[in-house]
């Protein structure tokens, strides 16, 4: 979360899956598209992707091979309509 661009903020996801052969991020900051942020590769079986984000509070999971994940590197979530739960980032304003 180290850079700004007009007022939206640099956030990083980083995920562990070493056997996983494809890793997505999804959220309502993408409306929710399996397919939109494809996560990249990085090493020792890290995923890694970069969002600009304006301020405000997102719900998102990861999909991974098929199967939907909560981000094991983050306590906030909450419940969802389909009874299971969802991980929450709050982006904060640009100073």
């Amino acid at each position: 979360m180290s850079t700004t661009t007009r007022g939206k903020r640099r956030i990083t996801f980083t995920l562990e899956a070493p056997e996983a052969t494809a890793v997505f991020i999804t959220g309502d900051f993408n409306g929710w598209d399996e397919n939109a942020a494809p996560m990249k590769r990085t090493t020792d079986g890290l995923y890694q992707k970069i969002l600009m984000l304006s301020p405000g509070r997102y719900e998102y999971k990861f999909k991974i091979d098929g199967r939907w994940l909560c981000d094991p590197g983050n306590p906030l979530q909450c419940d969802n309509r389909h009874g299971t739960m969802n991980s929450v980032v709050v982006v904060s304003e640009t100073r």
